[in-house]
């Protein structure tokens, strides 16, 4: 039986050992960090449980299609509830757009703001279901190697989606801000501006107000350790606190990782780990590309997060909410234009307790916020503190609720966290954006081009950034690597 060391695990890493087990490997996954996840770890404080990355729930089917390869049902392992509202987006005290699960009352808001603007969303979201089929029919589960995996008869039909972008598809339909803005905000999960991004990328837009939002009980975390759970009844093994040193290479054949000074061999290698990372972990000629390649990326955000527990539950607010009362675009510019701390930063908050009561002790409230922020910037003590008063002073004026005196303690996590607890590249928490000249076969690659049994998963190669498309990218790996193991 040959053996096949991962390194992370993340959503990706997790899926990629499961589908290797299944195969017929001997696998084991080594983890630098005391608990497995990556960036979808959990933190634990006083009886409060909170997500330290991905909260949204999106494209159900994914996670359906992953645990049905194994002959299992997702709720087999967790169960779902959709959340109706889905979110609310906040523009202002009194002002506030909620996305309802009945697409006909969102039509009905929308024609309620700008005339005309409800039968656009009707035609704009059957456009999105179409391409959100087109993409996880076909396109999205191949590798990456080629451009003419993009050539199918739906997206020839859909070419110029390819050309013009989300932001101009809508813009020209829609005046109104608050409505545009909530029409762009699903492709910010892609990394990347609207104004980047392909228009065809608006299956997004059909994953969140057509597919919907869904609460796993317990948390996102649940969903990792059902797919740890999974790939412990393959067969896989799990090392945490064990960071990867070196992958040593002889002939150009990867022979295994070093670990604590000593050689573990393998006859293969996956990593899930940051790509740019991974590739350190190896000899300079054995490596994929080189540091000027990456400093021309164009890089998903990272995040300034806070983890508050309150002492008393909240009103006037959802499970997810999005303050977008301040300028958006000037926002989105600090990430992607100028790399600089905006201003007046848009933000999100999560209070999951809502939803789930065992999320946070009775009567009290698990709160997680999110301001997406440009990677690489230099964040201090002083910074993040600033930053946490001036949305507890958002959030008071626009809910009407105390909350900074509410708050019984606060965790904050950043650019410098992301860097050291992921070897994140300019501490980025997305990976590598969605742009056009980063799409499918223009990412990187997801095998060593020098190396013939070394193999990379995750956000910042095919598919790209988001849970359900690197749990896909575990998939592409697999039957990737088998492939060439087979040959070997």
């Amino acid at each position: 039986m040959k053996k096949v060391a991962i390194i992370g695990s993340g959503f990706s890493s997790l899926s990629a050992a499961c589908y290797m087990a299944q195969k017929g490997y001997n696998v084991t996954i080594f983890e630098k960090n005391e608990t497995i996840g990556g960036r979808a770890r959990q933190w634990k404080h006083d009886g409060f449980t909170f997500d330290m990355g991905p909260t949204f729930y999106w494209m159900p089917d994914v996670f359906d299609k992953f645990f049905a390869d194994f002959n299992k049902k997702t709720s087999d392992y967790y169960q779902l509830s959709r959340l109706d509202p889905a979110y609310e987006v906040f523009f202002n005290k009194n002002d506030s757009i909620k996305v309802e699960v009945d697409l006909n009352k969102m039509q009905n808001t929308f024609e309620k703001i700008e005339p005309g603007s409800g039968k656009f969303l009707k035609s704009f979201l059957k456009m999105a279901e179409f391409n959100y089929n087109a993409a996880m029919n076909k396109v999205i589960y191949r590798p990456g190697k080629s451009p003419l995996e993009l050539i199918t008869p739906a997206t020839i039909s859909r070419i110029g989606q390819f050309i013009r972008t989300i932001s101009q598809t809508i813009r020209r339909k829609i005046k109104d801000k608050r409505l545009i803005h909530l029409l762009e905000f699903p492709v910010i999960f892609l990394g990347a501006k609207p104004q980047k991004i392909p228009a065809f990328y608006c299956f997004m837009n059909h994953a969140d107000m057509t597919l919907g939002t869904w609460h796993p009980h317990g948390g996102m975390y649940k969903v990792i350790e059902s797919m740890a759970n999974l790939a412990t009844e393959l067969g896989v093994k799990i090392k945490t606190n064990t960071p990867v040193e070196k992958i040593t290479v002889e002939n150009n054949i990867a022979k295994g990782v070093l670990i604590n000074g000593i050689l573990h061999k393998y006859d293969a290698v996956i990593s899930g780990a940051d790509y740019h990372h991974t590739e350190f972990l190896l000899e300079k000629q054995f490596r994929n590309y080189n540091e000027k390649y990456w400093s021309k990326k164009t890089f998903a955000p990272s995040a300034l997060m806070f983890f508050v527990g309150f002492d008393k539950k909240l009103k006037n607010t959802q499970h997810h909410a999005l303050f977008f009362d301040t300028d958006f675009d000037a926002h989105i510019s600090t990430i992607y234009d100028t790399a600089e701390w905006p201003e007046n930063p848009l933000f999100y908050s999560s209070f999951p307790s809502i939803t789930d009561k065992y999320l946070a002790p009775e009567g009290k409230e698990t709160g997680i916020f999110l301001i997406p922020l440009a990677p690489g910037l230099t964040d201090t003590e002083e910074i993040r503190e600033k930053y946490f008063n001036q949305l507890m002073d958002r959030m008071e004026q626009i809910t009407e609720q105390s909350l900074k005196k509410n708050v019984l303690f606060k965790k904050s996590y950043c650019v410098s966290d992301f860097s050291k607890d992921y070897n994140a590249y300019k501490g980025n928490a997305y990976g590598l954006a969605n742009t056009l000249l980063q799409t499918a076969f223009l990412k990187p690659k997801i095998e060593n081009k020098k190396i013939k049994n070394m193999f990379y998963t995750g956000q910042l190669t095919v598919p790209g950034p988001g849970v359900p498309t690197t749990i896909i990218s575990g998939k592409i790996v697999a039957e990737l690597a088998h492939k060439k193991l087979s040959s070997l």
